[in-house]
């Protein structure tokens, strides 16, 4: 698959991931009044398996991660887990330096989601799904 299609799918799942996300987040700050640190922890977990579904199944289709689909989970997991550190930083320096957006988290979830979704690809690309699908 050509390159710039992989990034405009991975881009897409990233979207969807996005209003997961923020939609999690948000209903259980709104709704369930959760404290915004726990509910970004259900969010993100949320959106990551998500995305994992859809970048398997359609970004990354043509490549081949050579383990079974937990194990592809798990290791995505991990990797998720990687650039979580800069989309959660970015996530708790948003709300930390203007605290009138604690009541809209889904602010600083979009501005961790666009931190993180560089390294995200970058890992997934390289590190997962690196080997090209064979027709046996």
């Amino acid at each position: 698959m050509r390159l710039g299609r992989e990034i405009v799918l991975f881009a897409v799942g990233g979207v969807i991931g996005f209003v997961v996300d923020a939609g999690i987040a948000q209903s259980l700050v709104g709704l369930a009044h959760w404290n915004v640190y726990a509910a970004r922890v259900v969010s993100f977990l949320s959106a990551a398996t998500v995305t994992w579904w859809w970048n398997s199944r359609h970004t990354f289709k043509g490549r081949d991660s050579g383990i079974s689909p937990r194990a592809e989970w798990l290791h995505w997991m991990g990797l998720m887990a990687v650039g979580a550190l800069f989309n959660n930083g970015a996530y708790v320096a948003v709300l930390e330096l203007i605290p009138s957006l604690k009541p809209w988290p889904a602010v600083a979830v979009a501005v961790g989601s666009l931190a993180g979704a560089v390294a995200n690809y970058g890992l997934a690309r390289t590190l997962l799904f690196r080997n090209a699908k064979t027709v046996a």
